[in-house]
């Protein structure tokens, strides 16, 4: 039995190399038997030239995931992306959920990926929460459950397993597990009656995943250990929860389960204390010798690795089944759903008229980080110069961006942002917030806002069309 199976390393697509230069790690990863990848960006051609070249050299089936809260178009260009699931939650219809979600699932499978990481089933109830905000349903845990099933069910329905994430639940952090270990310090009479339902109701709909967190809940595991380390808290979902499919670990490339241990040591103790597969760590031939090691010690037992296996191969099996046909949706296209969006979007004032060109200003608070936000300029290119032109006494509009992105550590607006919003939202005739409405109290200015909730080119296209039915 080989314990690399349990191993998911990661593999980035890069501008101009595409996968090309993960050559040296796909090849190591294959030679030691990882039982699958997780993987961030490429094109609709790159990542089906990827995933089937990577079950070709592997000669078996692998787990092949993703990142895609927001679509496939999240990470793969040429795809459908979503708004993000707080806007999907504002319109009030579940069968928006379940469409967006069966659409990312057979746009998934369609590429070569069969295992979506979502939907967040944390909860948006901390304003200083700086890593969840608009990625959950919303404060609400049973309007969360709902929308958590409905994903659940449309996902899985049309061929991909889903991914319940972040057990136990991330939405009382005030700091970021990438950076370090958050300690929720909410009872568990709390964390029961609200956190832990939209688990409970996922589970119930049959998901096929649940990620963990790397978070410490010292009222319901006393011992301090994040939740991906915690026997208490894994054995809970086991037995109290009576989840049997596949627990993942959050990235252990994250500081909340690496604090004060090496990688290969978090590993081992993930394995102990319930979890199945290890998502991306650094060094995977590291890892696999580690859990190699642990098993020959006793440390890990025969048992505990056969029952992760088990789980594995019955996850891979609906994995790579067949997929269903496509089903119609409530709306034509993502872009119908974002105008629908926009068309109730007013967060304050009514919407103005405006005279062009525009003066059209950006106010971008995530810039500056290890990996570059998408562009700023899509409202630009689809409006065109005959619309836009500084200093020609045309409205103005700001159009500010702020989306969670772990390199920040907070949640509100950056001090450059705030300064550069005191300068131009005073004189604006239109501010639009490309993230959280609650993020509307900070706006420094009384001027009308619409609310496009993530800078999407999605959303910045859906605006671009708002603002030209609005030019007099």
């Amino acid at each position: 039995m080989n314990p690399a199976r349990l191993i998911l390393p990661a593999l980035r697509s890069e501008a101009l190399s595409g996968f090309a230069h993960e050559a040296s790690r796909i090849a190591d990863a294959l030679e030691i038997g990882v039982g699958g990848f997780i993987i961030f960006g490429g094109t609709v051609e790159s990542v089906r030239r990827l995933t089937a070249d990577l079950m070709r050299r592997a000669g078996r089936p692998l787990l092949l995931a993703s990142d895609l809260e927001r679509g496939a178009g999240q990470q793969i260009a040429g795809l459908t992306e979503f708004p993000p699931p707080l806007a999907l939650a504002s319109l009030g219809d579940p069968a928006v959920v379940r469409w967006a979600a069966a659409v990312t699932a057979q746009e998934a499978r369609a590429v070569g990926i069969n295992w979506v990481f979502a939907p967040v089933a944390d909860l948006d109830i901390l304003a200083d929460n700086p890593i969840v905000q608009t990625r959950a349903f919303g404060a609400d845990a049973n309007q969360v459950a709902t929308c958590v099933r409905h994903w659940v069910e449309g996902c899985q329905a049309a061929g991909a397993l889903a991914c319940a994430k972040h057990y136990p639940g991330h939405g009382r952090t005030t700091v970021d597990s990438h950076i370090t270990l958050p300690v929720v310090e909410a009872s568990a009479a709390a964390l029961r009656a609200s956190d832990l339902l939209p688990f409970t109701v996922a589970i119930e709909s049959g998901v096929a995943s649940i990620m963990t967190a790397h978070v410490a809940y010292p009222s319901l595991d006393a011992s301090g250990l994040p939740a991906t380390l915690s026997r208490t808290l894994l054995g809970e979902l086991r037995g109290r929860s009576r989840f049997d499919g596949l627990v993942v670990t959050d990235a252990l490339i994250m500081d909340g389960a690496l604090l004060g241990r090496r990688e290969s040591d978090a590993a081992v103790e993930a394995i102990q204390a319930g979890a199945d597969l290890l998502l991306y760590p650094n060094d995977p031939h590291r890892v696999r010798d580690a859990l190699q090691a642990a098993l020959s010690s006793g440390a890990i037992s025969q048992a505990r690795l056969e029952e992760s296996m088990g789980r594995y191969d019955r996850a891979l099996a609906i994995a790579t089944a067949p997929t269903p046909p496509v089903t119609r949706g409530p709306f034509e296209s993502a872009e119908a759903l974002a105008d629908a969006l926009l068309k109730g979007g007013m967060a304050r004032g009514t919407p103005p008229s405006l005279t062009g060109p525009l003066d059209l200003i950006v106010v971008d608070d995530d810039v500056g980080g290890p990996y570059p936000p998408g562009p700023s300029d899509y409202a630009h290119r689809a409006l065109g110069p005959e619309l836009i032109g500084r200093y020609t006494g045309g409205s103005r509009v700001v159009m500010v961006f702020i989306e969670p992105r772990a390199w920040k550590g907070r949640s509100g607006f950056g001090a450059g942002t705030r300064e550069a919003l005191s300068h131009h939202g005073s004189g604006a005739d239109l501010i639009v917030l490309f993230g959280h409405p609650r993020l509307l109290a900070d706006l420094p200015s009384q001027a009308p806002v619409l609310l496009a909730w993530h800078r999407q080119r999605l959303m910045q296209e859906a605006v671009a069309r708002w603002l030209r039915q609005r030019l007099g």
